[in-house]
């Protein structure tokens, strides 16, 4: 599977002002641990709105014993209004050892950063393809079970189902790129079309998959009777898909 890379969108200039803005005093207290710093994720898709969705940063080292976390810790700034960052604090050898683990976390990495600081550690790296379909399923089953347990807590109270979709909503984009990947395919850079796309290919409803990426990014917090109902039709689709990848065969 040697499909070509997700089209990356551009940061905007005030995103990537403040992102270094708040990278300035990490990188400062890591001193000669810090090798470097990347924006991922949905920062890099089209659309991306900073105001709704925190700011993904890989921040690679050397090393990162207790006495460094504590500092850096104590570096971190302030979270209170957007953009909001969510770091990933690793070592270089935590990427190395853990490549065959975590494969659809830095195959989705791998395939779309921007390197904002040092030297580029992420572009030599080769992803084992393997484990993809166990993780996958792996992921999608917790998902399923997650879903199912918040429905059972929180039928009489639809407005926090809704809160549930709205954090689920990443996630899954994630992992229906990743079943494209196993299908040979390149993901679409926007979530909707690849959404839409797994929906076509395993035969689910789009509209049903596509309720928490609507939930989260649609402006309009859904309530009562349409939450629960999206809800419902979330859960459902997800089922589905999960069964599918249990049969599914690899290319």
């Amino acid at each position: 599977m040697n499909a070509p890379p997700l089209v990356r969108a551009e940061p905007s200039a005030a995103l990537l002002g403040a992102t270094r803005a708040w990278l300035e005093p990490v990188r400062g207290t890591l001193g000669q641990e810090f090798l470097a710093a990347y924006l991922t994720g949905s920062a890099l898709a089209p659309g991306f709105d900073e105001r709704v969705s925190r700011v993904n940063l890989l921040v690679v080292a050397r090393a990162l014993p207790l006495t460094v976390l504590d500092a850096v810790g104590r570096s971190l700034p302030p979270d209170r209004k957007p953009p909001h960052f969510h770091p990933l604090f690793v070592t270089q050898r935590q990427i190395e050892k853990s490549l065959d683990v975590f494969p659809i976390e830095w195959i989705d990495m791998k395939e779309r950063h921007l390197l904002l600081e040092g030297q580029d550690v992420m572009g030599g790296l080769e992803v084992p393809r393997g484990n993809l379909r166990l993780q996958l399923e792996h992921d999608l089953r917790a998902m399923l079970v997650t879903l199912r347990q918040a429905y059972l807590a929180n039928t009489r109270h639809p407005e926090e189902l809704g809160n549930v979709l709205r954090a689920a909503a990443s996630g899954f984009a994630t992992l229906c790129r990743t079943l494209l990947r196993l299908q040979g395919e390149t993901p679409p850079a926007e979530a909707p079309r690849v959404i839409e796309r797994v929906a076509d290919l395993v035969g689910l409803d789009a509209e049903g998959l596509l309720a928490a990426h609507r939930v989260r990014y649609g402006g309009t917090p859904r309530k009562g009777d349409e939450a629960l109902a999206l809800y419902r039709q979330f859960l459902v689709e997800v089922e589905r898909l999960t069964n599918a990848i249990d049969e599914m065969r690899v290319p």
